[in-house]
């Protein structure tokens, strides 16, 4: 009876000071670590772990003659609505196939879903992306090359080492700072020892896998879809923009949060809208919209002077398509990061809440808004995803055919 009266109390005095909602979230919390249920989060069946002081893997008795048709298989993680590591994906693949070669979309998937449901996402949220698709079995899909998008993918790959066909690795983030450094930061870290052709978006990965790794990597550079982020506004513009994701550390939710409230502070006359998640328990009033298509985002973008673009691992692609709809980004600072962001219209900032904030409020306080943005869309006018899609292409020609 005194246990029972002491978890009463101490209910009490929690929905008291946090409400209903906080009490059902530490239940939750309490609940999702007794039963287990943290080991949904680890992206690997046990049979897909590769080891990199034994990984090997057969290749082709013959080489295609060059220029010959290929058939190239892409293995990833289901992909989801609004995923922009998927389309960053699925644009070098689509390169291929308007080069003439055939492309595979290969779906790995640990959790249960079914292929019907990952394949319906796939032709809906990219209907231009002329691809094969299949879920991963037992053996891959015979090809002529496989390319890893991610450090799981990677270890399917490498752990079927019996088929055959030659290895590359597109790599768009340092994957084990996603992690705890445990079982997922050092199996990740392991990828980049298997061997693999490896291709990086932006040189920041790159000069880390050289420098950490001995990797020398081809570097695809960063691109913007100017088709879709472009800019439109030329009037007035008001408010600030913000990638909220609670749930993925590496997007700096809680830091950024804490920078929206000092801003709104300074300047209460700013709305501050978010994206991308839907947030609850908020201290400062938003507009929430939730997932956004690409054509709603760049329609938002035109509409704020402003936005947080926080990354803690390597540069998104949000400050380049903030910059395209002339929307200022400010962007975390990070000596290894600037490399894969070289516009002079970014703010980089020291990455705490009143720097960030006064980062923001200098951007507001500009003398001319319209005209800042202006300029700043300008200096990207015309930037796409050519370059690093061509760059792709000839890498993975050069693995398939051999020579340089």
């Amino acid at each position: 009876m005194i246990q029972i009266a002491g978890r009463l109390g101490e209910a009490t005095r929690v929905i008291r000071e946090t409400g209903p909602s906080g009490l059902y979230k530490r239940t939750v919390r309490r609940l999702y670590r007794s039963s287990g249920a943290s080991g949904l989060e680890f992206g690997l069946l046990p049979g897909d772990i590769a080891d990199s002081t034994q990984v090997r893997w057969l290749t082709p008795a013959q080489r295609p003659a060059p220029g010959a048709p290929i058939h190239v298989c892409w293995v990833t993680s289901p992909p989801a609505p609004g995923s922009g590591g998927h389309t960053t994906l699925f644009r070098m693949a689509e390169e291929l196939v308007k080069a003439g070669h055939r492309c595979t979309i290969v779906f790995y998937d640990v959790f249960g879903g079914t292929f019907e449901r990952h394949e319906r996402a796939l032709r809906i949220g990219w209907p231009w992306l002329h691809a094969d698709a299949v879920e991963l079995g037992d053996h891959l899909p015979p090809a002529d090359a496989y390319v890893a998008t991610s450090w799981e993918t990677a270890h399917a790959i490498a752990s079927r080492g019996d088929d055959a066909g030659r290895r590359l690795y597109f790599v768009q983030d340092f994957e084990p700072y996603f992690y705890g450094h445990g079982s997922q930061y050092v199996l990740a870290e392991d990828t980049y020892r298997f061997g693999f052709r490896t291709i990086t978006v932006g040189r920041m990965l790159a000069e880390m896998l050289q420098k950490d790794f001995g990797v020398r990597a081809e570097v695809a550079e960063f691109g913007c879809d100017t088709d879709v982020y472009s800019f439109r506004n030329r009037g007035e513009r008001e408010g600030v923009v913000f990638y909220a994701r609670p749930e993925v550390a590496r997007r700096g939710y809680e830091v950024g949060m804490l920078a929206l409230e000092e801003f709104h502070r300074r300047h209460p006359e700013q709305p501050i809208h978010l994206f991308g998640g839907s947030p609850t328990g908020l201290r400062v009033p938003v507009v929430q919209h939730g997932r956004m298509t690409p054509a709603q985002l760049a329609a938002l973008y035109n509409q704020c002077i402003t936005g947080l673009a926080l990354s803690f691992t390597n540069v998104s692609l949000v400050p380049i398509e903030m910059i395209a709809c002339g929307a200022i980004p400010v962007v975390n600072d990070s000596a290894a990061a600037r490399p894969g962001l070289t516009s002079h219209y970014a703010r980089w900032s020291q990455p705490t809440p009143v720097a960030l904030a006064a980062a923001l409020s200098s951007i507001v306080e500009h003398a001319d808004v319209a005209g800042h943005a202006a300029e700043a869309a300008a200096s990207v006018a015309g930037a796409s995803w050519s370059d690093a899609a061509a760059t792709v292409r000839s890498v993975v020609e050069q693995e398939v055919y051999g020579g340089s």
